[in-house]
């Protein structure tokens, strides 16, 4: 299985992967080929092309949208293992389509858009809709056994905590909100750190499959969010408690929201589990907390 990856799209995870990926290769001598799967209209302009460093990347085009199933199917079955990085923005049904399409190549190893929260957990029918389609990639995995699989489960992708429009740190405003209780937590990872995790657990001996892992650069409740922001910016953050009832309602009044759906989504137990029961954790592997991303990325 460790001969050629495929990584689909080149966002923000995308090139964490790629990057991880290749420096895996480099520090360990493998000899494994990688490729990159891009929107076709970007085909040659992509981050990917324009970067020297990945010269020997191979690079292919596709619509995930347009093109067919068979169309995809065809350029996945050039590869031993695939990674989905092409997140929820791809659109509606894409998570399942490209599922199919790595199904019906006969892909030796799929490792789906998988990288959040516990869906099992949350369960169908939640505030976001789009956690029901990770159930129905899931439901596609379990039933077949061709296609070997790994779920690395992340929590929130730290930078997503620190955006504006979501509302939970505002650091413009000084504000942090809680979302649902002061004592509820979150799990967070960073971009690199989901690719890195990822690499590892890709090369773990024994080898890992068909399974769901879990992993964190950080769980920490809302209060110690807001001392941490407060001991790192040297001020104080006003704190403002969202109650499920107060986003419930919010979310009626505007249920086109995504940003609002996510609010009330996270306030479920599924978003959250110990440093102690990942994988990093378990394999003494170092990852960013939220105070280190802060630091590295906003001072």
């Amino acid at each position: 299985m460790d001969q050629s990856f495929l990584i689909i799209g080149t966002g923000e995870v995308g090139m964490a992967m790629l990057r991880s990926l290749y420096d895996y290769r480099q520090d360990h001598a493998k000899n494994f080929s990688i490729g990159v799967l891009v929107q076709s209209s970007r085909l040659g302009e992509d981050e990917v092309s324009r970067h020297p460093a990945f010269k020997d990347v191979i690079i292919a085009g596709a619509d995930l949208q347009e093109d067919s199933h068979d169309t995809l199917a065809a350029i996945f079955s050039k590869y031993d293992t695939v990674i989905c990085c092409s997140g929820f923005s791809a659109g509606a049904g894409i998570q399942v389509k490209i599922t199919e399409a790595v199904l019906a190549a006969g892909v030796k190893r799929y490792i789906p858009w998988q990288f959040g929260v516990d869906y099992d957990r949350i369960g169908r029918g939640s505030a976001q809709p789009t956690f029901d389609e990770q159930l129905d990639v899931r439901d596609l995995l379990r039933k077949q056994s061709n296609t070997r699989w790994i779920i690395v489960s992340t929590g929130m992708i730290t930078s997503f905590l620190f955006r504006e429009d979501f509302g939970v740190i505002s650091l413009s405003r000084r504000i942090v909100h809680a979302l649902g209780s002061w004592e509820h937590s979150l799990t967070l990872t960073s971009c690199e750190d989901i690719a890195a995790l990822t690499v590892a657990v890709l090369f773990h001996t024994p080898q890992i499959l068909d399974q769901v892992v879990f992993v964190a650069g950080d769980t920490v409740t809302f209060t110690e969010i807001a001392d941490k922001m407060e001991h790192l910016f040297q001020t104080k953050f006003e704190r403002v408690l969202w109650r499920v009832s107060d986003l419930e309602r919010a979310l009626q009044q505007h249920p086109e929201d995504q940003l609002l759906r996510y609010r009330l989504v996270f306030t479920n137990p599924g978003v959250t589990w110990p440093l102690a029961d990942t994988f990093n954790e378990r394999n003494r592997i170092p990852t960013m907390n939220i105070t280190e991303w802060a630091t590295r990325n906003i001072l």
